[in-house]
């Protein structure tokens, strides 16, 4: 209700893909979730039962606390409102305690925490030039906007379904690049490339980051999704990159949901949103060059003989068992090629793209 009262303001349309999106996150509190619904259930008990300065000792489960401060309070602060739900899951020895209860907080908590990624949405919105848009609602770069970010594929299923926190944090994120973008700020990052200039270097740096790290945090490639779906509404070359990065690194989350009950669904929602950004971005740059090149195409369309062959050939081969890697082997190969494509391509449009005064004048 919070995440559709801050949504009310930008029009009814909004609201509708806030109201969908939110009713999609609930059909997913039964689905599976990985250790981290643990590893946030110990933390709500470490941080509710035991005084600050005992916090990052305490160590009666292997999931001992490791975040920063910040998000220890974060976990404080939602222990107090745990306790009311199922005061058993706010103690430190009871080890993997998942009643129907704690599946529900833990579950909602989540969504209603969205509400801050919902309100960065909205102001990021004010910031794309409505100069594109076309006559038709689905053609308008806010709304393609919205649902690139909204209905991101890859936050629903870390989130929602493998069960993490990044939504709020992520919505801090869009909250300072929105800020970037407003005119107030704009003159703090006054440079040939302005604003869109900065937010293509938090970028690279974001993507540069994950190229040394993938397999720490797989999810870290959304650090480069999410602030990529604003470019992705400017420019024609930017949308082209932002396909590549988004579909690859979509599909690089896959390893993360294993279990056979959840696999029609992140095959169904990545082709759903997959097919809508490329769909609506298409249109949107219908007037210029197309947004791949054959290479990049085939190269794409290879993803689905992959998943075929990682999820419905390999596991009746005799390889399964002495070979058992090779599905997670070829996915991150294959998705690192498309990545590091991604990322080159965006270095050099950085680099050769003319200053935003000499594009005006142009």
């Amino acid at each position: 209700m919070a995440a559709l009262g801050i949504a009310m303001g930008a029009g009814s349309w909004f609201s509708a893909l806030v109201l969908g999106v939110t009713l999609l996150k609930c059909l997913l509190i039964p689905t599976y979730h990985s250790t981290d619904f643990e590893v946030h259930r110990n933390w709500l008990a470490i941080t509710h039962s035991l005084p600050v300065s005992q916090w990052y000792y305490e160590a009666t489960s292997e999931w001992t606390l490791d975040y920063p401060p910040f998000f220890a309070w974060f976990e404080y602060a939602l222990s107090h409102v745990a306790k009311h739900f199922d005061q058993e899951m706010l103690n430190v020895h009871n080890l993997n305690y998942a009643s129907s209860k704690t599946l529900l907080f833990q579950r909602f908590s989540v969504i209603i925490t969205d509400a801050l990624f919902v309100y960065a949405v909205h102001e990021c919105c004010k910031c794309i030039d409505g100069k594109k848009a076309g006559k038709e609602l689905t053609e308008k770069p806010k709304f393609i906007l919205s649902v690139l970010l909204l209905w991101n594929f890859g936050l629903l299923i870390v989130d929602h379904i493998h069960f993490q926190y990044n939504g709020f944090l992520f919505g801090l994120m869009l909250l300072s690049i929105a800020r970037v973008f407003q005119p107030s700020i704009f003159c703090l990052w006054f440079k040939p490339q302005g604003s869109r200039g900065f937010l293509r270097c938090l970028i690279l740096c974001a993507l540069s980051s994950f190229m040394f790290g993938w397999h720490v945090h797989e999810k870290a490639i959304l650090l480069a999704i999410l602030p990529m779906s604003l470019l992705s509404v400017g420019k024609a070359g930017d949308a082209s990159i932002f396909l590549i990065l988004t579909t690859t690194g979509h599909y690089s989350l896959f390893p993360l949901l294993f279990t056979a009950p959840e696999l029609p669904i992140k095959i169904l929602l990545m082709l759903l949103f997959t097919i809508y950004s490329i769909s609506s971005l298409k249109t949107l740059f219908r007037k210029e060059k197309p947004l791949f090149n054959w290479m990049e195409t085939f190269y794409l369309l290879g993803l689905g003989p992959l998943e075929v062959f990682c999820e419905f050939v390999f596991p009746f081969t005799s390889w399964k068992l002495k070979y058992s890697f090779i599905p997670l082997l070829l996915t991150s190969v294959y998705c690192a090629v498309g990545i590091t494509y991604a990322w080159f391509k965006l270095y050099v449009s950085v680099l050769t793209d003319p200053p935003v005064g000499k594009t005006k004048r142009q």
